[in-house]
Order: C-alpha cells, then structure tokens, then sequence
C-alpha cells in the first residue's frame, strides 16, 4: 500500500484532475484503491460518481475515533476497485486555520483501512491549512501540482517548506514524491519559461512528465469516468501521462533515498 497527498498552494492548478488522472491509472490496472476527498468543492467526489453520501469526511474529523473512516467508504461509479470517502462543503471550515484540527486526527481515524488498499490518493484542499497538514501526517509521500508561472514558482517553494515542517513535526517518514506542471502549453513561451525556471530549481523533484491542457481530461471528469476509458486519442496520449505520472511518483516515495531525504 502506498498513500499520497496531492496538495497545491492555490485552486485552479488542476489538483483534483491530477488525483483522478492517477486513480484512472490504477483503475487500468484493477488495483485496489481509495481517494479520500478532502477538498470543500468536492471535485473528485463527483467526478467519481459519488451522489449524496450519507456519511463524509467532515463527519469522520468531527467524530475522531479511531478506525471510524471504514463506516465513510462508499463505493465509486467506475466500479468496485475504487472507493471513496467523500467530501462536502463544510470542510471549508476546517480548510484555512492550520490549528483547526489534530495533527494526526486522519491518521487515526483511518486506522488499518488503508491496508486493504493498493493506493489512497488524499485530494488535498487548495491551501496549507489543517486539512492538508492532516493529509501528509497520514500519507507515505507528498505530490505538488504546480502551473508553470511565476506565482507556480512561489507556491511550490511555499509547499516544500509545509511539508518539510509536517515531516518534522508529524511524520517522519512523509517523502517528496515530485513537483508536477499541470496544464501546460507547450507553444506557450511564458509556460515555456517557467517550466524551465522549475526544472533548473529543482531538477531532481519536479517530474519528467508535463500534463498539457486537454479537451478529453476535462470531458472525462463531465461524464464521471476515468479518462482512461474514454474513446479518443487525446485521452489516449493523457493516459499515457498520467500512468507515467503514478510510476514517477511511487518510485520517489518508496524507492530507498540516496544522499538524504527526498
């Protein structure tokens, strides 16, 4: 079982598309996986197929028993490989102030659920608030999604620095599975700029793999089915990517770290 947090700085960088990209990789691949949505809009819960759940993981903080998550799983529309627990709106409450929850409160209610999975993907909010803290003391490792631009540049600086601050304070083990440039145009010289401005600042972290703007992403998230199983080149060519994204990043989570950390 491997765990990673998905978080950005900001919305509107596509972390949501991000996590679905990745949970369509290990739907191809008939592994057992669970995305736990942690994000008030809610994206990847509907994206999934997921309509009115009776129990979310707003219910699951507020509770904070331990083991209470498995009593929020519910099954996802792309079928029984993929579950979720899922968000709503009141997680915005909890999504800003960084003290507004426990460190370790996911942790601990999830207890051994995520052992019966092959991967759980935490699609984290767009901030460095309490519910993206609680998602990396959980997780096995971290994956930043970043648009090339200047403000991209801050953002991801801004994330290093929160996960290396859960990593000493909440969970040793956490790694850095990568930085990753989400809707990129390649014609685009500004993206093309920045995307160097990145790469020259981090070459061993932000990931070989860039994910370009595409119809066929965006038309796979309306009709609630993994882009993997949708009928087009373009979401041929995305899959591909993505697939290479998941590899990368389990890779730089698990794989031993030679000369310190990742």
């Amino acid at each position: 079982m491997t765990s990673i947090a998905v978080l950005s700085l900001k919305g509107g960088v596509g972390k949501s598309t991000v996590v679905l990209g990745m949970t369509g990789t290990a739907w191809s691949r008939k592994a057992k996986t669970l995305v736990v949505d942690l994000d008030p809009q809610a994206n990847a819960t509907a994206a999934l197929d997921v309509v009115d759940p009776s129990y979310t993981i707003y219910d699951v903080l507020h509770d904070g028993t331990p083991g209470i998550a498995s009593d929020a799983v519910v099954p996802s529309g792309w079928g029984n490989s993929i579950d979720v627990i899922a968000a709503e709106e009141s997680l915005s409450r909890l999504a800003g102030a960084p003290d507004a929850l426990p460190a370790h409160v996911l942790r601990t209610t999830l207890g051994e659920l995520p052992t019966k999975y092959d991967y759980v993907f935490f699609d984290c909010p767009p901030s460095l608030g309490a519910l993206t803290r609680a998602a990396l003391a959980a997780a096995d490792g971290a994956l930043i999604v970043a648009e090339p631009s200047y403000f991209g540049l801050q953002g991801a600086e801004r994330a290093l620095a929160f996960i290396a601050a859960v990593r000493d304070s909440a969970n040793l083990g956490l790694r850095t599975g990568g930085v990753l440039l989400n809707r990129v145009r390649p014609s685009h010289s500004e993206h093309a700029l920045r995307s160097k401005e990145l790469r020259t600042a981090w070459p061993h972290l932000v990931l070989r793999p860039e994910i370009p703007e595409r119809a066929a992403i965006q038309q796979a998230q309306g009709a609630a089915v993994p882009v993997q199983a949708w009928h087009s080149q373009s979401a041929r060519d995305a899959a591909g990517l993505f697939e290479a994204v998941l590899d990368e990043v389990i890779a730089s989570v698990t794989l031993p770290s030679h000369g310190g950390m990742r």
